[in-house]
């Protein structure tokens, strides 16, 4: 190894180090000298003993950063153990993070550089951020960390088992690929409605609508429906709201197509970017005229928790009605047929239909056909949002949240056209 790229990778171990080092040293700022097992100092020596101990492995024995960690672990074992004679309440995070930072300092010398930098950054992230990850988790109820577990459970062991072939009319029905279809949307979703459990009340209505288009904007839209029904005063800032959670619906629908069909993206980009655009302009002018925002309650009833196994084979449930419908529908009607298939979708769905048609392509549905088909069942869906904001609302905010989505679907319209 050059001279010089030596000295480099030892600096990038004791950069580590004093990275480490900097977030442990303000971490127990308050702490007497003698009471910190570590600070700044120790973490910048712990790396640059990982950096050396990576060199030597070179120059003497591959195994010796090994011995040298295990050293380093037994010596920490026995701080420990004393500290703890003394306090019964300790915690193993600064040992832990020691060890890490030994490690990356081992491995700044040995492997890549660039991924050890990135994972020392995430562990100074993660050390900084004890307070809000503990906020976080306290956020969490029990049910929701059981459905988490279970869903992953099933799709971890599950998945792997199922087969990954065709069975029904047209063989369309594909077990591997129709659970693994409810994991990429259930996970989606779940962003948004932990999003929303642990932040989107608090921050207001317009960060609800943002996170809701994630979870479910047609559960988002009848929340703040009847938000509206109750305080006719928030029927401009809800409306913007409900047209922020349809824009996000736009995008989401492109992140499921990259998933299922990366091909149907070039088509169907334009049209759902300057849909989301259009709404989320029409949302910003809705925000200047409604003045102040104000808080929602602690929680939105409405959305469910997507990682509920009721709610996952609920949603696979769908997904296999949808995907028999388009297909009989294609094969009676041609293209029309999948076009009307999107429509009635649309009602209730879209990302099963989205899904439906992405694995269309591969069965020689043009690409344009397909765009059209996803932007049919979108356009019918955001109609329905519109008239859930009329009835489950009042007139003010189904007028405002009416003319927006027109003007958005019209946008979509045309930017379709000009891209087909």
């Amino acid at each position: 190894m050059p001279e010089f790229e030596i000295f480099l990778r030892l600096g990038l171990a004791l950069a580590i180090g004093l990275l480490l080092g900097l977030e442990r040293g303000w971490h127990g700022r308050t702490e007497d000298e003698g009471d910190r097992i570590a600070g700044i100092r120790t973490f910048a020596l712990t790396g640059m003993l990982g950096g050396v101990s990576g060199w030597l492995a070179d120059l003497i024995a591959p195994s010796f950063p090994a011995f040298a960690l295990l050293a380093l672990g037994g010596l920490l074992a026995l701080s420990y153990w004393l500290r703890l004679r003394e306090d019964d309440d300790l915690g193993l995070t600064t040992e832990i993070a020691l060890m890490l930072t030994f490690a990356l300092g081992a491995a700044s010398v040995i492997g890549e550089m660039a991924p050890v930098a990135a994972v020392a950054v995430v562990a100074a992230i993660l050390l900084s951020m004890k307070p809000t990850l503990h906020h976080w988790v306290g956020q969490i109820e029990r049910f929701e960390l059981e459905s988490l577990f279970k869903l992953a459970l099933i799709s971890v062991v599950i998945l792997p088992l199922l087969p990954d072939q065709g069975y029904g009319p047209g063989e369309v029905l594909n077990p591997y690929e129709l659970w693994w279809a409810v994991v990429i949307v259930a996970a989606l979703s779940f962003v948004g409605y932990l999003a929303i459990r642990i932040a989107g009340a608090r921050f207001g209505i317009l960060a609800t609508g943002l996170f809701g288009g994630l979870a479910s904007s047609t559960s988002t839209t009848l929340a703040l429906a009847r938000l509206v029904r109750g305080d006719g005063s928030l029927s401009q800032i809800a409306a913007a709201g409900i047209v922020i959670a349809g824009s996000v619906t736009f995008l989401r629908i492109v992140a499921l197509v990259a998933v299922f069909e990366p091909a149907l993206v070039a088509p169907l980009v334009w049209p759902m970017v300057t849909m989301a655009a259009t709404g989320l302009a029409g949302a910003g002018l809705t925000q200047v005229f409604a003045g102040g925002e104000r808080a929602l309650h602690d929680e939105i009833p409405e959305i469910g928790n997507p990682l509920a196994l009721k709610t996952a084979l609920g949603f696979g449930a769908v997904l296999a009605v949808v995907l028999i419908a388009v297909h009989y529908l294609r094969e009676w009607l041609g293209s029309e047929g999948v076009f009307a298939a999107a429509a009635f979708s649309g009602i209730t769905d879209v990302d099963a239909l989205t899904i439906s048609v992405s694995r269309l392509i591969d069965q020689d549905l043009p690409l344009v056909d397909g765009a059209v088909a996803i932007f049919i069942a979108a356009s019918v869906n955001t109609i329905v949002k519109a008239g859930i904001s009329l009835f489950a609302g009042n007139g003010g905010l189904g007028l405002r949240v009416g003319v927006i989505y027109l003007a958005t679907i019209a946008a979509g319209a045309l930017s379709l056209w000009l891209v087909g």
